[in-house]
């Protein structure tokens, strides 16, 4: 029997390696990590600066490579929004996401008219560095950042402009996490506004990268959600 997919969608920064990991410990899954232009695999291809393109990306990476009746979509941060869009672009197609897990991102609407990437360098690498998650080794290495300066700033600016605010829900459930030290935190709840199923959540000990730190937790999570998915399809056919 096929195993049930999962889609990974990185942050701001990240490429198909991000998720590494989440690998060991989702041997139940196919699991297949996307990225964006740019960047690892794709490094000769242009960036993308804008959200709606971005999420077409995705959306195409997800229909290239969906083989199973079951799967599921993570992202993490600017992943998050994705995960919703692409969710709801793949519903229109009759392609039904079994669970969306969305993880460092209060969902559409709580943090509007922020313009990080537009920021100055110096006040830019600053937030950066707020959010965690960025070796300070690359961060005081002029090539390398150099390098990865340009990556952040558009993934930024997908991420910021996103325009989601009246985004339609979803009939996927919905389970969202934080970390306890993200100041956002306290509007995790906004998530169930985007879903007409189940609504779930949790916070987790850790800054905006908590993830890393919860490994087991987040695998179990992805686990539990398709599990109880499942289970919600057997019902309606017994």
């Amino acid at each position: 029997m096929k195993k049930p997919q999962l889609f990974l969608l990185h942050f701001a920064g990240g490429n198909v390696h991000s998720f590494q990991f989440l690998y060991p410990l989702l041997k139940d899954f196919e699991v297949i990590s996307l990225e964006l232009p740019g960047r690892g695999k794709r490094i000769r291809e242009s960036l993308l600066t804008n959200f709606d393109e971005a999420a077409l990306d995705i959306y195409r990476q997800i229909k290239e490579n969906l083989t199973a009746s079951g799967f599921m979509i993570y992202g993490h941060s600017m992943g998050a929004y994705l995960a919703l869009r692409v969710a709801n672009m793949l519903e229109k197609e009759h392609k039904y996401p079994d669970c969306i897990v969305v993880s460092g991102n209060p969902g559409p609407g709580v943090k509007e008219n922020k313009q990080t990437y537009l920021l100055e360098r110096q006040e830019f690498i600053t937030a950066v560095q707020k959010l965690g998650g960025m070796p300070q080794e690359l961060i005081e290495h002029k090539e390398l950042f150099d390098f990865f300066e340009p990556i952040l700033r558009a993934d930024f600016e997908v991420a910021e402009d996103n325009r989601m605010i009246n985004e339609p829900a979803v009939g996927a459930a919905i389970y969202a996490v934080m970390g306890t030290e993200e100041e956002t935190n306290d509007k995790i709840t906004n998530w169930s506004r985007y879903t007409r199923s189940d609504f779930d959540f949790e916070i987790l000990e850790g800054h905006h990268f908590f993830i890393h730190n919860h490994s087991f937790r987040i695998a179990e999570i992805i686990s539990n959600c398709y599990c109880k998915a499942l289970l919600s399809k057997l019902k309606v056919h017994m």
